[in-house]
C-alpha cells in the first residue's frame, strides 16, 4: 500500500528479457532498509525487490511480467529513464496523498502543459471507460503521485503541478504525447463496483 507521495527519483540502469523483464534501478534509498520480497512503487507500478546491492549506488531489481508490461508504460523505459519512487507504507506513516495500491489501470496521453504562475496545469486524454471514475477534486495517481483532479471533461481532465512536485519528482521531464500509468482512486471503484447492484 502507497499513499502517492514521491520519495526520491530513481533512474533505470539496466533491463533484461529473461523471459519477464527484469529491471535494475538505482536510488538513493540505503542498502540496509531494502529487504528482498519488499514493494518499491515504480512510477505508480507496485514491483517486488529480488536483488539488491552497491555499485556506485544503491540498486535493485525488479521483475515486470507481460501483464505488467503491457498495460504500463514500462514498454517505454530505457537506460537512464527517470522513475518516481515511494516505499511501502509502515504502520504510523503519515497518510499524505491518498490510498494507493499501485495497480496501474491504464494510461493517460498528455495532450497540453500550460504553465499558470509558478504552477503547470496538464491536460490528460484517457479513455471514457477510466474517466467515469473521475471526478473534480477528486484523487487520481498519476506516475506514483497522488494529484487532484481540477476538471473533468468525457475523455479528459486536468491537474495542477507546484513547484514543490515538480523538482520533487520526474514531472519536471513530461512532454506532450507522453503517456504515464494511471489508478484510479480505490473508492471510486468500488462505489462504481456497488452500484451495479441497485
Amino acid at each position: 500500500m502507497f499513499t502517492g507521495i514521491v520519495s526520491d527519483i530513481g533512474t533505470v540502469l539496466e533491463l533484461e528479457q529473461r523471459g519477464d523483464l527484469r529491471v535494475r534501478i538505482s536510488c538513493s534509498y540505503p542498502e540496509d532498509s531494502i529487504d528482498i520480497g519488499c514493494s518499491i512503487c515504480c512510477n505508480g507500478i507496485c514491483l517486488t525487490v529480488i536483488e539488491c546491492g552497491t555499485s556506485g549506488s544503491t540498486y535493485f531489481d525488479v521483475e515486470a511480467s507481460s501483464e505488467s508490461v503491457s498495460k504500463t508504460n514500462i514498454k517505454k523505459w530505457n537506460q537512464g529513464t527517470k522513475l518516481n519512487l515511494e516505499r511501502s507504507l509502515r504502520l504510523g506513516d503519515e497518510l499524505g496523498g491518498h490510498i494507493v495500491s499501485g495497480h496501474v489501470d491504464g494510461l493517460a496521453k498528455i495532450l497540453s502543459k500550460e504553465d499558470c504562475g509558478d504552477s503547470t496545469k496538464i491536460v490528460f486524454e484517457i479513455s471514457e471507460t477510466l474517466a467515469k471514475f473521475c471526478a473534480s477534486k477528486g484523487s487520481v495517481c498519476l506516475n506514483g503521485t497522488s494529484l487532484t483532479i481540477n476538471e473533468v471533461f468525457r475523455d479528459r481532465f486536468s491537474i495542477n503541478l507546484i513547484p514543490h512536485t515538480k523538482s520533487e519528482t520526474n514531472w519536471k521531464l513530461c512532454q506532450i504525447s507522453d503517456e504515464v500509468n494511471i489508478e484510479i482512486d480505490t473508492l471510486a471503484r468500488y462505489v462504481s463496483r456497488l452500484k451495479e447492484y441497485d
